[in-house]
């Protein structure tokens, strides 16, 4: 606008008496002004992160006059939330963080994001604050040590006064969120001078904003113009997509338990390949959820203890009670899994029982026919040979007296332990000792 006002000037210096010819010019319509929208609707981890990350850095790229960031989420890790702020911080174009839609919450690390840009707004009936720092180990939390935990709150408290207080906003009241998880309404948030305003809409967001003189980081001030806007929303990569999926905990259930299901069907299975390919894809995939998600490690060991029980119930005459216990314990540490009290997330009972029976079944199936496999006769080489009968061909004598025997049309050197065999007796293979087979007497091992 300045490079056009300037120009316009020009003209009127150089020809002052066309004025009137100069005014069209003046009219000319403004130039639009380009919204990346960007959005926050899940729990926040490493790959939302790198979104948000990636689309401020869109944004500055292209010169664009706002950011807008709506969010609904119920927090996240700490490492995540830095990392987000820090690009805010850091953006030379204007950010708006909105809570969005009715109903939408920016709860712990939320708040902080929330609070970091240049102007923040909820839409009416949402909620913030509930930002105190919690331990978890394992999916659970814990009691810190007194002197740890202060170090905790005052690093976060101290984090979050290091940008409120140069947006203008009450860092006193800010503190209350960290340090009694205090929560704040849509018109307390406004009224404690938490948030700049309240918008019904986005689009109602941005007619407030127009024209909007704001507060930046460094101290100077800037006019948001935003006349004519064209809404840019920018959704996730095909790549940050498909990581996202990956750290659903349903679908990281599924792929944990297809990943072992794939590696034991071809280790009893050898030479099948696609079992253990499959498998340890899966369970690659699940790995790298597992370094993402807070992992319960009594989850785990309820799933490891329904294998040892389904292998159990294969291997022994239980009449399905292992089993039974083998999928209540699945079932339970499915959905012990993965819990935070942030959240509540975790694997929904429907996928528990999906997962856990068809799996019971093929554990149980599978280790039988292994179990099974064992006590089948070899059907090549000359252990194939044990328990066929043969033909004597030459007359076997008692105490080690060797005779020919005649199976699988092939003549073999035969001695016996019970007594002579005349020739043209039926007799049966014992035991293979080199290239002899003792044999025994078929009637006097049916007398027996």
């Amino acid at each position: 606008m300045f490079v056009l006002a300037l120009a316009g000037l020009s003209t009127l210096i150089s020809f002052g008496h066309f004025t009137r010819a100069a005014a069209p010019a003046a009219a000319a319509p403004t130039a639009s002004a380009k919204i990346v929208e960007l959005h926050i609707s899940d729990e926040i981890e490493p790959v939302l992160a790198e979104y948000i990350t990636s689309g401020i850095a869109q944004a500055n790229r292209e010169n664009a006059s706002l950011i807008l960031i709506t969010m609904d989420t119920p927090g996240g890790l700490e490492t995540s939330m830095r990392e987000i702020i820090q690009s805010i911080l850091q953006s030379k174009v204007p950010v708006a963080t909105y809570v969005y839609p009715t109903g939408s919450r920016a709860a712990s690390a939320g708040f902080f994001i929330l609070l970091s840009a240049d102007v923040d707004a909820m839409s009416p009936g949402t909620e913030t604050g509930a930002a105190s720092p919690i331990m978890e180990i394992g999916g659970q939390t814990v009691q810190i040590d007194p002197t740890l935990r202060k170090k905790i709150f005052n690093d976060a408290e101290a984090f979050l006064r290091s940008y409120v207080g140069k947006r203008g906003r009450s860092v006193d009241t800010a503190m209350t969120a960290v340090s009694d998880a205090k929560a704040f309404s849509d018109t307390e948030a406004l009224k404690e001078n938490l948030i700049d305003l309240i918008a019904t809409s986005p689009e109602n967001l941005l007619t407030q904003l127009n024209g909007r003189a704001i507060k930046r980081l460094d101290g100077s001030t800037e006019t948001l113009n935003l006349s004519n806007p064209i809404v840019e929303p920018v959704g996730m990569t095909s790549r940050e997509r498909f990581l996202s999926r990956i750290v659903q905990p349903d679908v990281f259930f599924v792929l944990l338990i297809i990943g072992v299901l794939g590696l034991y069907a071809e280790f009893t299975h050898p030479g099948m390949f696609a079992p253990g390919v499959i498998g340890a894809i899966a369970l690659v995939l699940a790995l790298f959820a597992m370094h993402l998600l807070p992992i319960n490690l009594t989850g785990l060991l309820l799933i490891a203890a329904a294998f040892v029980l389904f292998i159990l119930e294969a291997k022994f005459p239980t009449h399905g009670i292992l089993g039974v216990g083998g999928v209540i314990a699945m079932v339970l540490g499915a959905l012990m899994l993965i819990r935070t009290p942030l959240t509540g997330m975790g694997v929904s009972v429907g996928v528990a029982f999906g997962v856990a029976i068809p799996f019971a079944v093929m554990i149980i199936v599978l280790m039988r026919l292994v179990l099974r496999s064992f006590r089948w006769k070899p059907a090549t080489g000359k252990e194939e040979l044990v328990g066929t009968e043969a033909e004597v061909i030459q007359p076997i004598g008692a105490a080690g007296a060797a005779g020919l025997v005649r199976v699988h049309g092939e003549l073999w050197r035969a001695v016996i332990a019970d007594g002579p065999v005349p020739q043209g007796a039926r007799v049966r293979v014992k035991k293979i000792d080199g290239l002899t087979l003792e044999v025994e007497s078929i009637e006097a091992s049916q007398a027996k």
